[in-house]
């Protein structure tokens, strides 16, 4: 079956956003990545990125959104928020079920307070509500290795950060060689994005959340923390979850069943 994939741009004030899209379904899903974003986007991937949606194509039509590649200093969560609203309006996207993971589960927090019409279910992936201790420590550090231009180093604690370690036992060797191949030309994307980080802070508003909400993490989680998970569920009244013991903030790669979660959560 054809999976009617598209690998587009959409221009934004001065600069434009990436975009890849696939399947020809009525319902539309939105997904929107996390840190990793800033070192390389989805610009020309969706044929790397439509396998794992496969078997749902024919009910949806997936979006996976970059952020806009140039980012003013300063530049928030709350700013990615309101930009990815514009470039859905822009291609047609009136409502869609909204999935974010990690950072992008902290824009899609955004989203869902402050334009509730658009969601129609939102869907938070091993992220948290603010910049707490265990996010704070993580992405600081990231920062200052981006800054001594350590790309291996990022990597690895990158993984390190991010995996089971049943996981890392199998792939760790081979974080350095991958980190040979992709160290990007410049680190501003990276740096805007994850200073963005380092200034959110949604507690106070969860309760405005008024969209049917799915909450997914792992009980292990080494870069957002353990604790985020159960501030997330406390604070949305009209949310369930999921908890994967013994993974971390990887679940989304480790898990064979996430995708079908989401789904299932999406179609019910």
């Amino acid at each position: 079956m054809g999976y009617n994939i598209v690998n587009g741009c959409v221009d934004i004030d001065d600069t434009d956003m990436y975009y890849v899209s696939f399947g020809r379904g009525k319902k539309k899903m939105v997904m929107l990545p996390g840190l990793s974003d800033g070192l390389s986007t989805v610009k020309g991937k969706g044929w790397i990125l439509v396998s794992p949606y496969k078997k749902y194509l024919k009910d949806y039509t997936v979006y996976m959104f970059s952020r806009k590649n140039k980012m003013p200093e300063g530049y928030s969560i709350s700013d990615m928020a309101d930009d990815q609203i514009r470039v859905m309006k822009k291609l047609g996207i009136e409502k869609a079920y909204v999935c974010g993971v990690s950072q992008g589960g902290m824009i899609a927090q955004y989203i869902a307070i402050n334009y509730p019409e658009v969601v129609e279910k939102l869907i938070l992936a091993v992220t948290t509500p603010s910049v707490n201790d265990v996010a704070k420590g993580a992405v600081s550090g990231w920062i200052e290795m981006a800054e001594r231009g350590d790309h291996t180093e990022l990597m690895v604690d990158t993984a390190e950060k991010t995996y089971s370690e049943k996981y890392l036992k199998k792939n760790r060797k081979f974080f350095p060689i991958i980190a040979k191949f992709t160290k990007p030309s410049s680190y501003e994307r990276f740096d805007r994005n994850a200073k963005a980080i380092l200034k959110f802070d949604m507690r106070d508003r969860l309760s405005e959340i008024s969209a049917p909400t799915y909450i997914i993490a792992g009980d292990d989680d080494k870069t957002v923390g353990n604790d985020a998970v159960k501030e997330l569920m406390a604070g949305i009244s009209n949310s369930e979850h999921y908890i994967y013991a013994g993974l971390g903030h990887g679940v989304f790669d480790e898990a064979k069943d996430f995708y079908d979660r989401i789904f299932a959560f999406c179609d019910k």
